[in-house]
Formats: C-alpha cells, structure tokens, sequence
C-alpha cells in the first residue's frame, strides 16, 4: 500500500504542476488516500507481530505446563492482568500512533484470553472439549477486534475459526460444522468493519477449503460444481463491474483473483472425481479455456491474476498427463497437445505482455 500511496503522491503532483487540479484539491486527494489506506506492515511492523506472537506462544506453553507450584487464584489473575495489560496498553500506544506496537500487543491479550479458557477448563474440570473452545476464543477474538477496529485481530479470528472447522472435521470425528459459513460471513462483516482486507482474502480461502472438505463428507459432486460456479459469478462480477465489486468488498482486483482460484479449485475436484469417465477431457478444456478467457479479460489490468492464470494453466497441463498417462490418449499424443497448447500460452503470454508494455508511455503521455 506504500507504493501505491507513493505513486499517487507524484500522480498528484503531475496534476497540479500541469494545472488540472488546484493546490486543495491535491491535499484533499492525499489525505483521503492516506486516511483510507493506512501503510501496509513496514519492517517494524512485522517484527512487532512476530515478537507477539512469540509471547503469545510462551504464554500457552506456560499455560500447558499447569503451573502446579502456583495457586489456582493466582494463575487466573495472571492470565487476566496480562488480557489487560495487552488491551489497555494496545490503546495507548495506538493513541500515541505507534499502531505496530499497538497491534502486538491486543494480539498478545487475544492469545492470552485463548490461553484463560484452556487454564479455566483445565483447572476446574468444566464440561466441554478443545472444540467448543476454538470457538469461544474466535468469538471472543472477533469481538475485540470489532471493538478495536484491529486488522490483525481480525484475521486471527478468520485462523480461529478454521482452525476450529479443521478440527471437528478431521480431529474430533464428529461432521464438517455446516454453520461454518454463517461463521465466515459474521467475521467478513467485522472486516468490513476493521477494513481488513487480509482477512477478507483468509475468509474466502477458509470458504474453499471448507468446500472441499464437505465434498470429501457427503461425497456429493454438486458441491465442487457449486463452488466452480459461485467463483466464476465472483470473478465475472469483479471483472465486469469492477467499481460496484470494490465498493462492496474492498478488495479490488484481489477479488477476481479469488474468483479464479475458487473456480480452479471447484473444477480440479470435478476432474479428479470424474478422471475414469467420458467426461474428463470435456471438463479439462472447459477449464483451460476458462483460464485463458479470464486472462484475457483481466489479466491486463491485474498482475496477481495473470500470475495466477499462467500457474493455473500449468497446473492443468500437470493434472491432466498425470490421469491420462498410459490411457488410450497415449504418451505421444498428450505431449503434443501439451505442446501446442503451451505454444498457445507463450502466445497469448507475449501478446499480453506486449499491450501492456505498449499502453504505458501512451498513458503517461495523456496525463502529462
């Protein structure tokens, strides 16, 4: 976000130099930008992050260690005195504008809090299981961070949550919590909320895994082309209505990003359940010709997605030798295929690449 802040500030300059806007209308277009996109993590804010999540780390280590040489009293006021402090203290240096330290800090009282449910239940023998309390700590995460408008915390709920689905699904035997979207659209809110974009893309990565993970339940194929066809309405929206997508979900071109990837996920399951049938090949080129449409029609715009586009398009070509090696397609035949359509890649690749580098100077030109 610093870059773009920067490239604006000498977009704006440009502008006002050349005479197309006067001087407060420059500081207004600054100032918003600046207040609406606070700068992404600088150094500093990374190893601020790091260091508590260290902290966070060695309080659950003391926390599972029982603390036997020390009073049932004591431990619980430890864990609230260090909830406080985090809390409290996250305020005042977001107050100073040291929001870095600011950050680590409530992440340090939401571990702790996480910490407290485990020690309560462990030293009181309280009903319940790991489980139920994933999902307090989500709550309870979720909630500080509504109250503190905290990116981080933010994204730890959306890890929280999944972290929670994960484990009824695959640790506890019980099924796949089928109210998990109803979870994930909760914490979107809070991120519409805490303009946390980070835990915008998390939650709809949570949504994907939890599609799959429903597919691999009830064995259901409707599921994986639900999820195919709910991606490509996403990606189609983002592409074709791109100021109504961004003022709806903040997450600019990351949204048909993640239209791509949840399509390509959809689809790979599809193929893999279908890999023995007729209908293979067909949902093979239904695929690549997806992936080369949505290149076409947002890759000159968005880097993350032509990247995305060129992996995904790779990916077939992997997945698909990989179930028709040795089949009556033969070795021979799929190599040639592959390598005209990897031609067709290189192609389209290098025409793309070629309009972009084209529309540069001519931009500059007209802004100038």
């Amino acid at each position: 976000m610093a870059g773009y802040l920067n490239t604006l500030r000498k977009d704006v300059m440009r502008w006002r130099t050349s005479g197309l806007i006067d001087e407060q209308t420059a500081s207004a277009i600054v100032l918003d930008a600046e207040t609406h996109h606070r700068g992404g993590f600088s150094f500093g804010s990374v190893l601020a992050i790091l260091a508590a999540t260290l902290v966070g780390a060695a309080i659950l280590l003391l926390v599972a260690a029982n603390w036997e040489a020390i009073p049932r009293l004591a431990r619980v006021a430890m864990i609230f005195v260090v909830i406080l402090a985090g809390y409290a203290g996250g305020a005042l240096f977001m107050r100073r504008g040291q929001s870095a330290f600011a950050e680590g800090l409530w992440l340090i009282a939401a571990v702790a809090f996480g910490a407290g449910i485990a020690l309560v239940g462990q030293m009181y023998h309280l009903s319940g299981d790991e489980a139920d309390a994933l999902l307090v700590w989500c709550g309870g995460t979720a909630l500080a961070a509504a109250a503190l408008r905290s990116g981080p915390l933010t994204a730890g709920a959306v890890l929280l949550a999944g972290a929670w689905m994960l484990y009824l699904t695959l640790e506890s035997g019980r099924d796949i919590p089928l109210l998990y979207p109803l979870v994930a659209a909760g914490i979107w809110l809070v991120s519409i909320w805490t303009a946390s974009i980070v835990a915008r893309h998390l939650t709809l990565l949570s949504l994907m895994l939890f599609a799959g993970l429903a597919f691999i339940e009830f064995e259901a194929l409707w599921i994986a082309i639900l999820l195919a066809a709910v991606s490509a309405a996403v990606f189609a929206f983002a592409a074709f209505l791109p100021a109504t997508a961004d003022r709806l979900s903040g997450m600019g071109g990351g949204l048909a990003v993640q239209g791509l990837l949840g399509f390509i996920a959809g689809m790979s399951i599809v193929q893999f359940d279908l890999y023995e049938g007729s209908y293979f090949l067909l949902v093979a080129i239904v695929v690549f010709a997806a992936i080369v449409a949505a290149l076409l029609a947002e890759g000159r715009e968005n880097r993350a997605l032509r990247w995305l586009a060129y992996a995904g398009f790779i990916y077939q070509l992997g997945f698909v030798y990989t179930m028709l090696l040795g089949s009556m397609l033969g070795t021979s035949g799929f190599f040639l295929a592959a390598g005209l359509s990897l031609a067709l890649l290189a192609w389209l690749i290098g025409r793309i690449e070629k309009r972009i580098a084209a529309e540069r100077p001519r931009r500059a030109e007209e802004g100038a």
